[in-house]
């Protein structure tokens, strides 16, 4: 990302539009991310595995992105994932949250194939977790 872009994103973020959108606010790009990994500390083993993995694919993919509105908008629905995530007590239990309506609504043909294969992998994922090394062999019965 363009140095020019990083300044844009860090005075988005310390001047808000207005009070009510202080949540709203959008952070630089390092500074969300770490955030971003931090938030994903608290939460259950396997869904930290996969939201690290995630997220660092995202923001690797987006590094070069040189398109403002892009940028803006990535660092936005970031930002927005953020603000749902679960904090302190109970965020081990935390499974995630319905997709909203009007986000299901917009989404092009391409996300809603990749929202379908993401919907299959993780059923396949909690139909057959893996085995961890030496916690069982193949022959023992599941509990």
């Amino acid at each position: 990302m363009r140095a020019s872009l990083k300044r844009l994103a860090e005075n988005l973020s310390k001047q808000p539009l207005n009070a009510q959108h202080v949540q709203a606010a959008l952070l630089p790009p390092k500074p969300l991310f770490r955030r971003i990994l931090r938030a994903h500390r608290e939460l259950a083993a396997d869904l930290r595995y996969m939201g690290d993995g995630y997220v660092k694919a995202e923001f690797h993919r987006h590094q070069a992105v040189t398109n403002p509105v892009h940028v803006m908008g990535f660092l936005a629905q970031w930002k927005m994932y953020l603000d749902t995530l679960p904090r302190g007590e109970g965020s081990r239990d935390w499974r995630g949250q319905k997709l909203d309506a009007t986000v299901f609504e917009k989404m092009s043909k391409e996300q809603l194939g990749q929202l379908h294969e993401l919907m299959h992998a993780a059923k396949d994922v909690w139909k057959n977790p893996p085995q961890e090394a030496g916690s069982a062999s193949a022959s023992d019965p599941p509990p």
